[in-house]
């Protein structure tokens, strides 16, 4: 019953998890968060700590008493073999191989527990044999003892093997003693382990309601992120057809644009030629007319009388002779104007380009607002359905009975607490007995070790090698009793002390070799999965029981490994096969009718206009404007010119330097003069000049180099935005419905992200059944074997060397006991000459004495 609930409890999530995907994940990924998962107390692993050396020393032994692997295939064969009632059955072959394969595994302990059955028939017969054998005064009963040579070695070699067969004995009690306590304590704080489960348990079943809340309310996440896309469809969808045109688009209108910039630097370097013709023009006729001043005046100063004098008459003639290099040089009058083609740019420039291109822009940038205003329909449905959606799958939940489930199973789990609780105190009770039992088998062995300890004190302090055998003191007498009542009990006590320890040896052994060491390694799972082992009816038992399908592969060894793991109940029970989610909710169904909605967008671009017919004209009136009619020649002639036939600047230096020459007066003066003037000129006409020269340098070869091109680039560009233009009015259908398929695919795999997402978190977080696990784990590996077996294997083990080591014991006891008890008789004989009182040997003096000899062969 508390499994049905269990299953019921998880069936939202199955609901979710069979949902495979359709479409490719989207670009973009949704963060739903963590699903709320609580940590349980409850630690599987277990520590024996300092006793753990015991238990790991016991499993060495247990090694060696049965090397042999599990026997997995024969635990198979015997549990699926059915013995019938007649004896006949037993003596099939099939039945006689099994059943020597059984006594091949367990050879070890049949032979270690033949050994101890058989030390419990004849120990009790041995002593009741030594018993009766004393009473006739044999085997050491007869008190009377003689001397050897080496009396006081035999002695002391049998107080050393009995202190020594005391000493393994009393470690034995120890560990028996050690285990017995500590199975006590670990039953005593087992409740706290026990409790420790229902907690985790009880987490368990109430978070897993919570956890499937979260999930479906996630899917708010989904569905806003989703409407967020339809309202961003202009920005989304409108970007993505812009931008698949724009590789086309953008180009051409930036071409345009350039190609408005280049009319305007081609008005303006028109005007800067047409400027700088007429400033050269009018400077270069001012510049003549100075120059032809200076010349007459310095030919006047150069006609003075001061320049036939010797001194001066070369230095005049040379300055006379350089005057014809005081001329212009460029001649701009001659240069054809720019008017026509000037007027012609301006008549194009009338109408605004960069306005026009600038207009295709605004228009090519309105397609997502286009996109916008033509999804307003389609989207308004789209979002109706999200809003049914996700109405349908709160629905879904509130049918679920989770709380009628949730509210089944604490009954049934609190029931249970309550009935461990109510019987753990009769455990407590009936451990306190098995405490007080295997105290008393420990004090049993204490009992005889304490009458060996003694019997060694006495013995060994109240020992007098001067005394007699008749004349030993009481302490040393005490001491032999001592030893002597140790053997006695030892007699009692040992074979009920081998009893108990074939036991607990035969049982706990192979517990820990059958179930323990088994379930440790999960092989113990795999012989509770052979097919038709429990039920011969049913191929998969747990699959039977859980899914009511036994042909289902659902295993122990997988449903234990997956719960270790922390997985998902759903995950590990395969519960997929017991639901059918699709009848409930179906979201693959609706994924496609958001698909359908989204196919039926259709975005109409007709009314994009990226260039009208006025700017193509416009660029084409450009093109035919004459700019590649003008003389550049002509003017690149005149500009590369110098603006006079010599460098003012050198003239007027020059001219200052021969008048120093000259002998100071008026003639020196009137020449310096004249060179001043030459520099004014320069600074004042000549300067200017090279500048509107420079200007219509780079003027003149920028319309040079630009109006060669201007027909080709015109047309490229025109043929650009006609490109552009068609490949918006051809090609709009096709690109719109590719990029709405993309935009589908993207708003669809937020869906598909929300399925995987409730997928994965079913199968590793949702339910995760780690408690099951931890109470299998609790159960068996902990409290069984443990708590249990362990402490019962180390009990037995102590126990065992106890018993063993009590027939060495005994015999040295009995053997030492000759020696510290007093004597009835002994052999006395007097001879005085020789120094001798009383204790002789046999031949001494070579006298026979037949007493003596018989006493001698009795002992």
């Amino acid at each position: 019953m508390a499994v049905e609930l269990l299953l019921l409890l998880l069936l939202f999530g199955s609901t979710v998890s069979e949902v495979q995907p359709l479409h490719k994940p989207p670009p973009g990924s949704l963060d739903f968060g963590f699903v709320p998962v609580k940590t349980y107390d409850t630690n599987t692993y277990h520590e024996p700590g300092p006793i753990g050396i015991l238990f790991r020393l016991v499993h060495a032994f247990l090694y060696l008493v049965q090397p042999n692997s599990f026997p997995q295939d024969l635990i198979q064969k015997l549990a699926q073999q059915t013995f019938g009632n007649v004896q006949g059955d037993y003596q099939k072959p099939e039945n006689v191989v099994l059943t020597l394969q059984a006594i091949y595994y367990e050879i070890g302990f049949i032979v270690s527990a033949a050994l101890g059955l058989l030390f419990v028939l004849l120990l009790p017969l041995v002593g009741l044999c030594f018993c009766m054998c004393r009473c006739c005064d044999n085997c050491g009963g007869e008190m009377h003892q003689r001397h050897k040579k080496n009396a006081d070695c035999r002695r002391g070699c049998f107080a050393t093997f009995l202190f020594v067969a005391s000493l393994i004995i009393s470690i034995g009690v120890l560990c028996a003693y050690a285990a017995n306590q500590h199975l006590t304590s670990q039953v005593r704080g087992a409740k706290n382990l026990v409790h420790s489960n229902f907690k985790d348990l009880r987490i368990f079943l109430n978070d897993t309601p919570g956890q499937i809340d979260y999930l479906v309310s996630q899917y708010n996440t989904t569905k806003n992120k989703a409407l967020s896309d339809l309202n961003n469809v202009g920005p989304l969808l409108g970007s993505r057809v812009q931008e698949r045109f724009a590789k086309e688009v953008r180009p051409a209108l930036d071409a345009a644009l350039m190609m408005a910039g280049a009319i305007r630097e081609t008005k303006e370097a028109l005007e800067n030629v047409s400027v700088s013709v007429e400033v050269l023009q009018e400077g270069t006729e001012r510049l003549h007319a100075n120059l032809t001043n200076v010349k007459i005046h310095l030919s006047n100063t150069l006609s003075d009388s001061a320049c036939s004098a010797a001194q001066a008459a070369s230095t005049c003639n040379i300055i006379r002779n350089s005057l014809n290099q005081l001329n212009i040089n460029a001649n701009f009058s001659g240069l054809p104007g720019v008017s026509t083609q000037l007027a012609k740019v301006n008549d194009v420039l009338k109408i605004d380009l960069s306005s026009l291109v600038q207009k295709g822009y605004a228009a090519f940038n309105d397609t997502p607002d286009l996109v916008l205003n033509q999804t307003r329909n389609i989207l308004s449905d789209i979002k109706n359905l999200l809003d049914f959606i996700g109405s349908n799958i709160t629905s879904f939940t509130e049918m679920l009975p989770v709380q009628k489930v949730l509210a089944d199973l604490t009954i049934y789990l609190t029931q249970s607490e309550a009935y461990v609780q109510d019987y753990f105190p009769v455990v407590e009770q009936y451990d306190f007995y098995r405490w007080l039992g295997c105290l008393i088998l420990c004090c049993m062995v204490i009992l005889i070790l304490v009458f060996y300890c003694l019997g060694l004190l006495c013995g060994t302090c109240g020992y007098d090698k001067h005394a007699s055998p008749t004349t030993r003191g009481c302490i040393s007498n005490t001491g032999g009793n001592f030893l002597m009542a140790g053997v006695g009990f030892s007699f009692l006590f040992s074979w009920v002390l081998m009893i108990i320890v074939v036991i607990t040896f035969v049982t706990g052994g192979n517990v820990e070799k059958l179930v323990c060491e088994p379930y440790e390694d999960r092989t113990l799972f795999k012989v509770l999965d052979t097919p038709y082992l429990l039920n011969q009816h049913w191929r998969s038992y747990l699959s039977a029981v859980v899914l009511k399908n036994p042909d289902i592969n659902l295993t122990f060894e997988k449903v234990y490994s997956d719960c270790k793991e922390n997985k998902g109940i759903y995950t590990t029970l395969h519960l997929e096969n017991l639901f059918n989610i699709n009848e409930f909710l179906n979201i693959s169904m609706y994924t496609e009718d958001v698909s359908l909605k989204i196919e039926h967008i259709n975005v109409n671009l007709s009314n994009i206009v990226l260039l009208d017919e006025i700017g193509k004209r416009n660029l084409l009136d450009f093109s035919s404007s004459g700019i590649d009619g003008i003389n550049f020649a002509a003017y690149l002639t005149e500009i590369n010119k110098s603006v006079t036939k010599v460098d003012l600047l050198s003239f007027a230096n020059d001219l200052e330097a021969r008048a120093d020459q000259l002998p100071k007066g008026a003639l020196e003066n009137a020449l310096k003069g004249h060179a001043n003037s030459i520099r004014m000129i320069h600074n004042q006409q000549v300067v200017p000049l090279e500048q509107a020269m420079s200007t219509l340098n780079q003027s003149i070869r920028l319309l040079q180099r630009t109006s060669s091109e201007f027909m080709i680039k015109v047309k490229n560009v025109i043929s650009a935005v006609d490109a552009a233009q068609l490949l918006i009015s051809n090609d709009a259908s096709v690109v719109i419905i590719q990029e709405t398929k993309k935009y589908m695919d993207m708003i669809i795999g937020y869906f598909e992200q929300y399925v995987e997402w409730v997928k994965e978190s079913i199968t590793m977080e949702v339910a995760a059944c780690k408690p099951i696990a931890n109470v299998v784990d609790t159960a068996v590996d902990i409290f069984l074997c443990s708590y249990v077996i362990d402490s019962v294997n180390t009990f037995w083990f102590g126990l065992g060397g106890c018993s063993i080591f009590l027939i060495p014991a005994v015999i040295c006891a009995v053997k030492l006991s000759k020696y510290y008890r007093r004597m009835d008789t002994e052999d006395v004989y007097d001879d005085m000459e020789n120094g001798n009182n009383g204790y002789h040997k046999e031949h001494l003096y070579g006298i026979h004495n037949p007493v003596m000899t018989s006493s001698e062969e009795q002992w």
